[in-house]
């Protein structure tokens, strides 16, 4: 028996600025696998598996979240080198806070509040 991640589906408000947010700043490229749905969205490629992106209305308060995502249900990413998206964020003027455990990890929000941590991988 096996179980796999396939994707993993994140609520937005406008597919564009989140596609800005995941595509241009994480680097996640986006598929054109996505069939018609009936609403906005975007599947973005991740090592196999999938973020999607659901331009729906989120049943989720948005407002009065943990500063630190840590702290809140959140998608970690797991980077290459922490250094490099942090420059990337840094450029970006996103905010972000870093792991309270000591690890190599950040974590920041998407525009419509989503938690995101960027863990750096473990050489071997």
């Amino acid at each position: 028996m096996s179980i796999e991640l396939h994707h993993v589906s994140l609520l937005v408000a406008d597919t564009q600025r989140a596609v800005a947010f995941y595509a241009d700043i994480l680097g996640l490229p986006v598929s054109a696998d996505r069939p018609e749905l009936g609403f906005p969205g975007a599947w973005l490629e991740l090592s196999g598996q999938q973020v999607h992106l659901l331009e729906l209305p989120n049943p989720d308060p948005v407002n009065n979240r943990p500063e630190h995502g840590g702290r809140d249900r959140h998608v970690a990413f797991r980077v290459d080198d922490l250094d490099t998206y942090q420059k990337r964020l840094d450029d970006a003027g996103i905010a972000y806070t870093r792991s309270r455990s000591g690890r190599r990890a950040l974590f920041c929000r998407d525009p419509d509040g989503n938690a995101c941590e960027l863990i750096e991988r473990i050489a071997p």
